[in-house]
């Protein structure tokens, strides 16, 4: 491999029928020699079928796991996370497949890894120089509550924990996946940071223009939202009480 081989976008998937052919040629136009894994969890508009009819055209670069049944955003990050060490990339970068992180972000991404500057490279909404646009309001609000939980009670000392836009070097992917990550929802991306600072990461965010889908339907209600804080008390009690695996 050569070291833009060694690269792997890794996007879980649901109901992006209307996103995922975008997205994948988007990626692919920056010429940067990336690969790319989606992980699609069982979507019933068949946004694998779309997958499957892209893979000829980009041979070697495009691959899919497809789930044979729902399990999670969580679920979905940590098969394609497995993938992605089994098969030997050095850096892996997750983001969502609905233009809400924008492919020309992940070079700024990339680079903050590649040159140790940082073991993670965060895209954050919440720092100097970040702009959100058509997020509803209400979104914001819970954002910016979730994230202040996160730094005051949890203790992950970054303005944005729930980012899904990242990029982990291996060796502390690799870490990391050696304990038990029990979030299958959003509250995923907070646990997996939790663990890696306390693995020894180092966290680095960078600004970044946070876009609301256009097309699409956003897959958060209240359940969701419910579902999520209660989770984050849970993963601050496991992080008091349980010992955490160091490779």
């Amino acid at each position: 491999m050569s070291i833009l081989s060694k690269i792997l976008i890794v996007i879980p998937t649901y109901n992006e029928c209307d996103n995922i052919a975008p997205i994948i040629k988007a990626i692919f136009d920056l010429n940067m020699g990336l690969h790319l894994l989606i992980v699609d969890d069982n979507s019933p508009d068949h946004t694998a079928h779309f997958v499957k009819k892209l893979q000829p055209h980009y041979s070697g670069q495009l691959y899919l796991l497809n789930c044979s049944e729902k399990q999670g955003l969580g679920r979905a990050y940590l098969m394609g996370f497995s993938w992605a060490l089994l098969h030997g990339y050095e850096y892996i970068c997750s983001m969502d497949a609905d233009f809400s992180h924008l492919p020309s972000d992940l070079p700024r991404l990339l680079k903050i890894c590649m040159q140790n500057e940082g073991d993670i490279s965060i895209g954050s909404r919440y720092i100097v120089g970040s702009h959100i646009v058509y997020w509803p309001r209400t979104r914001i609000l819970l954002s910016h509550v979730a994230n202040w939980v996160v730094k005051s009670f949890i203790g992950i000392p970054v303005q944005d924990a729930t980012a899904g836009f990242v990029c982990y070097k291996r060796t502390i992917l690799k870490s990391v996946l050696l304990n038990n990550i029990t979030s299958t929802g959003y509250s995923f991306q907070v646990e997996i940071k939790l663990l890696a600072y306390q693995c020894g990461a180092k966290l680095v965010e960078i600004p970044i223009t946070f876009t609301d889908r256009v097309k699409g339907v956003s897959k958060m209600n209240i359940k969701i939202v419910v579902e999520s804080f209660l989770q984050l008390f849970r993963i601050k009690w496991r992080s008091l009480f349980h010992r955490r695996n160091v490779e």
